[in-house]
């Protein structure tokens, strides 16, 4: 794996972990275990054309084929018919990961506008983060005149980190652009 992040967590971002939370074995140290991105259709899931171009976007954006999620059940208030697609997931793993991430924190994320930094108050308590995302415009692959409608994200970010405190130490050294507190 020759990604930036990969290189820079291996011989940067451990040490400084290993010191600052004083780890006494290396595999205590938090690293990355996957990124996944989800997208709910909505209104789309009936529409097949809104459906192959979230489709079409999530491949361009990460370079992976996503996964279509279907409807479990009916549920008449939500107008959802049984095995229906209601939305889209992919999970990124090993170098893949590493790009997107690096893709994310230098290019996307600057995109955004009034853009202040993310909050860090989207930790679960045992040291994944989860980031919304309002349009899919930020990502430098998707082109204004090929969408039809701006839609959102999901963005889950893994961890092996024990607790918020440790996650958060490990994004910031990657250079995730945090709020200050």
């Amino acid at each position: 794996m020759e990604n930036s992040l990969y290189q820079l967590y291996n011989t940067k971002i451990c040490p400084e972990l290993v010191q600052e939370f004083k780890y006494k074995n290396i595999h205590e140290i938090p690293k990355l275990i996957k990124i996944t991105l989800n997208r709910g259709l909505g209104e789309a899931g009936q529409n097949t054309k809104a459906l192959e171009k979230s489709i079409e976007e999530f491949a361009l954006i990460t370079g992976q084929q996503p996964i279509i999620t279907k409807s479990k059940k009916s549920i008449a208030g939500f107008k959802i018919r049984d095995n229906i697609p209601i939305g889209l997931s992919i999970t990124l793993r090993r170098e893949k990961m590493y790009n997107f991430l690096d893709k994310l924190i230098h290019l996307s994320l600057p995109r955004i506008r009034d853009f202040r930094g993310i909050s860090p108050k989207q930790f679960d308590g045992h040291g994944n983060y989860n980031l919304g995302l309002k349009e899919q415009l930020i990502f430098p692959e998707i082109e204004y005149d090929s969408i039809d409608k701006i839609r959102g994200m999901d963005i889950a970010i893994v961890t092996s980190a024990k607790n918020d405190r440790e996650s958060l130490s490990l994004l910031q050294k990657f250079g995730m652009p945090f709020q200050r507190q």
